[in-house]
Parts: C-alpha cells; sequence; structure tokens
C-alpha cells in the first residue's frame, strides 16, 4: 500500500487509500446483505464457481428422483385402481358360486337364481372391460396376456420397476354363466369350474398386486429419504447461514463509519500545511 508523509496536496494518498478500503468494505456489504435479502449464499457463479456446478448437479438429481417419485405414486394408484376391480370381481364370484350351491335344490326357483347369475356374470365382465387407469385398459388388455409397463423410479431410465398382472384371465369362460341352464348337471359342473377357475386367477392377480404395492413402497421411503439428504446437502451450499451474515454485516457497518471517518479525515489533513504560508 503506499504510504504520503501529507506535505503532497496535488495527489492525497492517504484520502486515496481511505477510499479504496472504504470501497471495498462497501462491496463486502452489498454482498453480505444480498445473502441476507435472498437467503442464498451464492446469488452469482462468482460467489462460488464450484459449489455453483455441485449444488446445480444435486438440484438435477434431486427433481429427477421427485419425478420419479411421482412415477411410484402413479404406479400405485394404477394398481390400486386394478386391485379394487379384482376384489370386486372376487366377490362376484363368491355370490355367483353361493347361487350355483343353493340351485342344488329342488325347492329352488332355478330360473330366478340363473337369472340372478347371469347378471353377475355380466357386471363380471362389464368390470374386466372397463376398469382403466387414466384411459389404460388394466384388466381387459387387447390380445389378452394381462397388462404390462415399466416405471422409471431412480435417476437412469434403466432405473425401472417393471409392473406386470394378468388381470384379463378373470374373464376366460365367464360369458359361460351369463345363459346357464341350472336344470343340467353338467352345464352347472362346467360353469362352477369356470368360476373356480376365475377366482383362482383373480387372486393370483391380487397377489401379484399386493406384492408389486409393497415393493413400491420401499421405493417411495428410499426415493424421500434420497431427495432429503440430497436437498440437505445442496442446502449447505447454496443457502446463507442468516446468523454468521448478519453477524459480518454488523462487522462491516462498524467498519464502513470507521472508513468514513478517516475519509473525512485525510481529505482535511492537508489543511495543517497552509500554516506554513502565514
Amino acid at each position: 500500500m503506499a504510504m504520503s508523509n501529507g506535505a503532497r496536496i496535488n495527489t492525497n494518498i492517504q484520502a486515496l487509500n481511505a477510499y479504496n478500503a472504504l470501497n471495498n468494505v462497501s462491496q463486502q456489504q452489498g454482498v453480505h446483505q444480498l445473502r441476507l435479502a435472498t437467503g442464498k449464499r451464492i446469488n452469482s457463479v462468482a460467489d462460488d464457481a464450484s459449489g455453483y456446478t455441485i449444488a446445480k448437479q444435486m438440484e438435477a438429481r434431486s427433481r429427477v428422483y421427485g419425478a420419479a417419485l411421482n412415477n411410484v405414486g402413479d404406479a400405485k394408484s394404477m394398481l390400486s385402481t386394478a386391485e379394487g376391480a379384482l376384489q370386486t370381481i372376487r366377490d362376484l364370484i363368491i355370490q355367483a358360486q353361493e347361487k350355483f350351491a343353493a340351485a342344488n335344490n329342488p325347492s329352488a326357483d332355478k330360473n330366478a337364481i340363473a337369472n340372478d347369475i347371469a347378471q353377475l356374470g355380466s357386471e363380471i365382465t362389464d368390470i374386466v372391460s372397463n376398469t382403466n387407469f387414466n384411459g389404460t385398459s388394466l384388466l381387459s388388455v387387447a390380445g389378452g396376456g394381462g397388462y404390462s409397463g415399466s416405471f422409471q423410479v431412480g435417476y437412469t431410465a434403466s432405473e425401472t420397476v417393471s409392473v406386470a398382472f394378468d388381470g384379463h384371465a378373470v374373464d376366460g369362460g365367464l360369458s359361460g354363466i351369463t345363459s346357464v341352464n341350472l336344470t343340467s348337471e353338467s352345464v352347472i359342473t362346467t360353469a362352477t369350474g369356470f368360476l373356480s377357475t376365475a377366482a383362482t386367477n383373480a387372486e393370483t392377480a391380487l397377489q401379484k398386486i399386493g406384492s408389486l404395492l409393497q415393493r413400491l413402497d420401499v421405493k417411495e421411503q428410499n426415493l424421500n429419504s434420497a431427495i432429503t439428504n440430497i436437498d440437505a446437502s445442496q442446502s449447505r451450499i447454496m443457502d446463507a447461514d442468516v446468523a454468521m451474515e448478519q453477524v459480518k454485516v454488523t462487522k462491516l457497518n462498524i467498519l464502513q463509519q470507521m472508513g468514513v471517518a478517516q475519509l473525512t479525515q485525510a481529505n482535511s489533513s492537508p489543511q495543517q500545511y497552509l500554516q506554513l504560508f502565514k
């Protein structure tokens, strides 16, 4: 730092030094005040170039994980929709099986029971045909084979969970009970066989859905934990410690006041040499 004995008044070195120090303090004060105003430690890449890069990479990962978390939620909602439909179908199958058992009574009104069974079969078929999630059919899939799809549940496209279950199989042969002749023992035997197969298929699909929901619950917990940890790490880089920033601003306020006082004194110092001309 340049110094002067003060006798050269054309260039007031002491005043310039005080001005530069005051300007530096004011700049630092502006940085810390901006951090307090925004709540961010890094408001410009120049504040911390490497920290900015790392924080943005973390932000990207967190947001991708957030999208994956939404995917898990959609997958669970879709499975829950299929689960509800299959549970209803299973209940209707039980009712149909009960009706068939009631038909094995010589005094029963077989025509009325047959009509009830036909209505149950039609309702099951309707549920299979109409169950969908956001326009995607879940049980009645074109070509059979059941529903199958993959959901991204991680940072990369390769991190997926395959969601597949055969809900279409529950409808196999159920059309045979919509016009069943309860006076024929062989027809009843065939129809009850259809119901037993449909019940087994529904239970198999429900078991598959239950296992998938359990797996998705674990994925959801892991993603929530990962997002929280990433956000915490990003916060340590990007967010301002407001208590420390306020301490620094207070210190700089004092230094600024002292700088103004010293600049005033430095500007008035050359005047003492006017005494030499009296």
